[in-house]
């Protein structure tokens, strides 16, 4: 059995054949999804969906590339959102420095407003960042004054130092089709420090298709290529490392066996 912890399921390129790959997610073992939003319309989708479909849960926030562009009752929607019975985390929310999208000091307000929402609530919280380590590790370290709720840092492709850290603050991280890249060896070393508890996978669909689906339209079904190369990472079998992720996250996010 595998959980895949991130996906974008309310995506244009699944409104087509959305059963047709919750199947094929099913038929590769994927037990749970967790559809992620970005913006208020969005989370509002992914609960959507996550009502339609039993495999389905749902995550809520703004992305920080969105942050600028959120209009003023947004915020509001996500906190109404937030203690929906199928929502299971708040984000993704975080830092980005790659797109210039939303001012820093924007994203670092939102970010901060997410996490206090996350502890409001008794959820997780979900973190986005790109380029953004330094400024990412700040933010926690000073919520971590008030005690810092659990949390995901999704799709990781940090260093080794980042990662330390986020695990010193009880982050999990979670790894993606990246892991998989060939030239991705610095990662793969990364990845291998972190203890089994704290394991996550994700598919991050539908975007960074592992190996050897990449190139194509990514979906929940390929979480099984990230964790068998997560697995090889460990030196433990598929089905083992399967197992742990899986555990992990239904300690994390709070889903039923």
């Amino acid at each position: 059995m595998l959980i895949d912890t991130h996906a974008h399921l309310d995506e244009q390129s699944f409104h087509s054949d959305i059963d047709e790959v919750l199947a094929r997610a099913a038929e590769a073992g994927v037990v749970n999804i967790l559809t992620i939003g970005v913006t208020a319309p969005t989370s509002e989708a992914a609960v959507h969906l996550a009502d339609k479909y039993a495999q389905l849960c749902a995550v809520v926030g703004i992305q920080p590339n969105y942050v600028s562009e959120a209009k003023p009752h947004d915020f509001e929607t996500i906190t109404r959102l937030a203690t929906h019975p199928k929502v299971v985390a708040i984000g993704e929310t975080g830092l980005d420095r790659y797109w210039d999208h939303s001012p820093i000091e924007e994203q670092v307000v939102e970010f901060h407003r997410h996490i206090e929402l996350a502890r409001e609530v008794g959820k997780p919280f979900i973190v986005h960042c790109r380029e953004a380590e330094a400024n990412v590790v700040e933010v926690l370290k000073e919520q971590a004054k008030q005690g810092l709720p659990p949390g995901v840092m999704h799709s990781f492709c940090g260093d080794e130092q980042t990662a330390e850290i986020c695990l010193s603050l009880g982050m999990h991280l979670s790894f993606a089709g990246m892991l998989t890249f060939k030239r991705n060896e610095e990662l793969r070393a990364v990845a291998k420090t972190v203890p089994l508890d704290r394991l996550l996978v994700e598919t991050d669909s539908p975007y960074l298709a592992p190996v050897p689906m990449r190139g194509k339209r990514n979906e929940p079904a390929h979480v099984a290529h990230t964790n068998a190369c997560l697995a090889e990472i460990h030196g433990v079998s598929a089905e083992d490392m399967a197992a742990i992720t899986t555990a992990n996250a239904r300690k994390l996010f709070g889903l039923p066996a």
